[in-house]
């Protein structure tokens, strides 16, 4: 049934809602093109989507379903796509993916109407009268913050994605039908110029495909990554596409044989079974290829089997019967249906070694298990067991969906929101148990202290040490599969910065930081306000500013205090010359915003003061172990985003490499008068091999008042000449000369230098 009006195709249908034109869009969205006159016949029909919707939804709810579509018809009539196509066929086609999960009616209409407030400016209370609080409550969720200006595109798709992100939070359908809507672009990517290609391609590569994997959508993380692929890298998918199509002709006949001999061997047990020879996807190909360094020819998995069975129980006697029919190979079997994934996914996974030595892949699962592996979270996220209960994958993903929140509360900055949810979306994972035999998963590479953090944000703050299997262990140890880890906390224990260098979690990162953010606040307005009077005396300004003034820039900056904008400055959050100049455009109109004048009224040059630091400022105030500054080096600072002031010697390759990228976060550092304390040092002696020698330095720089905190030498003790890396902890360079002088005359030492990085 065509639900279009039946004038809709004519320019002139008097009957047709036309839409407005301060309501049409004034920048056209990256899908839509408005060069593209409405063709005459553009029709775009939904009889497919009613036909499917008619499967499961009730008539009263597919009527509100044909009212959203008439209502979107209307708002986007005249809107083309770069294809040539009516507009309205995408909503359609996104809400047929959401239909083929099985939605329900509020989702639909959501998909049907995603576009309407963004494309049209259709506002929320018009949708909340016409279609309901929760409709529009989704559509709100999917529409992009365009009215909001931004300092960067960076800014504006991280703010984009966090909002879409605690939508999804608070109601999943919000990310699935933003997948579908992201699914039917990247099919349709083609008509788009390369370099925008390119760019959707990329960010849903980093954003998009991990979150379907981490939601257990298989079939919609397939095809994301495949088309992503295409777009990308499209040389290297075109010849790996050839030269698969080749070895599917090739390999046919061992395919066959293989397929032949299970259906038989599994026929024989009485097992009902269900199998579909499966093949890998480019990209999976090309992963692999890519991670170990292998030609085409190498990937010898290139197909596998899927089995689908009737019972739990005779998943394992399938796996005995095939392992009985061919050996399989060390190392490659997985039990995902014990210890399910992340996502949800169960499966047993084995590779056999065929005919001819052909490894050959087999995945063995029951028919649940092979939907959710399919649909994962929108298989049963919308419905409860018979007793209420949500089941074991609902409740992870309801874990995970709340752990975006926790990072949101303790995140301000949505860059740094979206790097936390980046980090937590990973898909490898490592699987541990809790000293009561409890599950958690941890991203791969993670902590002991990402455990912590994992349990709880306050276990995490207090944690102190950590025992895995049993035996004491560092914090910064990388957890394995199977580890039993017991954390031990202590109620005086609080977050220490070095945490932040070897903690991989989302959760952990995001909590330390909030931490240290909240105890050094002082000391972050303090550098802030130091930071932006030296900002302002480079523009000629009076870093005292009116209160009218003040007032103009908390409302503009969407600050609540002065403070706020200070300790952002400090935490490099803003940038004091760009906070700067924008007090200098308020300026202008202002009697108050004069420069500092002489007696004859004509502007004072006023030369920036550097910024005095003596080096125990704090988390806000760090200096940079790549080159250790001490009193007497000529140093520079670099603002870096929630760590502060980054001290460098002037001198320092690394300081000189990144300034040349990014010079506008660089500012001039110098060193406070009368220093009475001691800074690391790295010295590098290098010495002939002799008995005694380690002794003879140690003494001589002991004895040159310098304390000794860390040791590095060669491995190799065979070797005529050994280099020896000294941490040293001195008072300034006037120090270190004296010092490196006396190590200097110690016999058996030929060079010594002071090391940077």
């Amino acid at each position: 049934m065509n639900l279009t009006p039946p004038d809709s195709t004519l320019p002139s249908a008097a009957p047709v809602k036309r839409v407005a034109p301060s309501r049409l869009k004034k920048t056209v969205s990256s899908e839509v093109s408005k060069d593209h006159p409405a063709p005459p016949n553009g029709v775009a029909s939904i009889t497919h989507l009613t036909n499917k919707l008619a499967e499961y939804l009730t008539p009263s709810e597919l009527k509100k379903v044909k009212e959203a579509y008439r209502f979107s018809d209307e708002m986007h009539l005249g809107q083309m796509r770069k294809s040539g196509e009516p507009y309205i066929s995408h909503p359609i086609a996104v809400a047929e993916i959401c239909a083929e999960w099985k939605l329900d009616a509020q989702a639909i209409m959501a998909a049907l109407l995603h576009d309407v407030m963004e494309d049209q400016d259709v506002k929320k209370d018009e949708l909340i009268e016409r279609f309901g609080a929760p409709v529009a409550s989704l559509v709100d969720g999917l529409s992009k913050l365009d009215k909001i200006e931004f300092q960067s595109q960076i800014e504006a798709q991280a703010e984009n994605f966090r909002k879409m992100l605690l939508a999804m939070a608070r109601d999943v359908r919000v990310i699935l039908i933003k997948l579908a809507d992201r699914l039917h672009n990247m099919r349709t990517l083609g008509v788009m110029i390369p370099e925008k290609k390119r760019r959707i391609a990329r960010e849903t590569m980093e954003v998009y495909v991990p979150i379907a994997h981490r939601l257990g959508l298989n079939n919609i993380y397939r095809e994301l990554q495949e088309l992503s692929f295409s777009h990308l890298h499209p040389i290297r998918h075109r010849t790996l596409q050839k030269a698969v199509r080749a070895a599917r002709g090739n390999r046919r006949e061992v395919v066959s044989k293989i397929l032949d001999s299970v259906n038989t061997t599994l026929s024989a047990t009485g097992v009902p079974t269900q199998i579909d020879g499966r093949e890998k996807t480019l990209y999976g190909i090309y992963r692999k290829m890519r991670n170990k360094h292998l030609s085409f020819s190498q990937v010898l998995d290139v197909y596998g089997f899927r089995i689908v069975v009737d019972t739990f129980a005779n998943c394992y006697v399938t796996l005995g019967t095939l392992h009985a029919l061919y050996k399989p190979m060390p190392g490659k079997f997985k039990d995902y249906i014990a210890i399910p994934k992340l996502n949800g996914y169960q499966s047993l996974h084995t590779t056999l070694i065929g005919p001819y030595g052909t490894p050959v892949e087999f995945q063995i699962r029951t028919q649940d298990m092979h939907r959710v592996a399919e649909s994962g979270v929108a298989a049963h996220w919308l419905y409860k067991d018979e007793d209420g209960d949500l089941s074991e994958l609902q409740q992870r993903t309801h874990a995970w969906l709340q752990s975006l929140l926790d990072i949101q509360k303790q995140t301000g900055d949505s860059a740094e929101f979206l790097e936390h949810v980046k980090v937590d979306l990973f898909p490898d994972s490592v699987y541990v148990f809790t000293p009561k035999s409890k599950i958690i998963a941890l991203p791969r590479g993670a902590t002991a202290l990402d455990f912590a953090y994992t349990i709880h944000t306050d276990v995490g703050d207090q944690t102190v040490a950590a025992k895995i299997n049993h035996e004491p262990a560092p914090l910064r140890s990388e957890l394995h599969n199977g580890d039993i880890v017991e954390i031990i906390t202590s109620s005086s224990s609080r977050p220490s910065p070095n945490w932040l260098s070897f903690v991989r979690t989302g959760k952990a990162r995001s909590a330390i930081r909030h931490h240290l953010r909240t105890i050094n606040l002082n000391e972050s307005v303090e550098l802030g306000k130091r930071l932006l009077s030296q900002a302002l005396a480079m523009l000629n300004l009076n870093p005292a500013l009116a209160p009218v003034v003040v007032e103009r820039l908390l409302n503009e900056s969407s600050a609540n205090s002065m403070e706020e904008i200070y300790a952002d400055i400090g935490v490099g959050k803003r940038m004091a010359a760009l906070v700067a100049r924008h007090i200098m455009g308020l300026l202008e109109n202002q009697p108050l915003s004069l420069p500092l004048l002489d007696m004859e009224g004509s502007a004072l040059p006023v030369k920036a003061e550097p910024v005095t630091i003596n080096g125990n400022e704090g988390i806000s105030i760090q200096l940079s172990p790549c080159c250790l500054p001490i009193p007497g080096d000529l140093l520079i600072g670099q603002l870096k985003r929630d760590q502060g002031l980054i001290v460098h010697t002037e001198d320092c390759n690394i300081a000189k490499r990144q300034r040349s990228k990014d010079p506008e976060r660089w500012i001039e550092v110098r060193w406070a008068q009368g220093l009475n304390r001691r800074f690391d040092c790295r010295i590098k002696v290098l010495v002939h091999n002799g008995k005694g020698i380690l002794a003879r330095l140690a003494a001589d720089i002991g004895e040159s008042d310098a304390n000794i905190t860390y040791v590095n030498m060669d491995d190799d003790k065979d070797l005529m000449m050994t280099q020896l890396v000294f941490t040293i902890q001195i008072e300034d360079r006037v120090h270190l000369a004296r010092l490196m002088r006396n190590v200097r005359r110690i016999h058996g030492v030929t060079r010594i230098l002071r090391e940077r990085s």
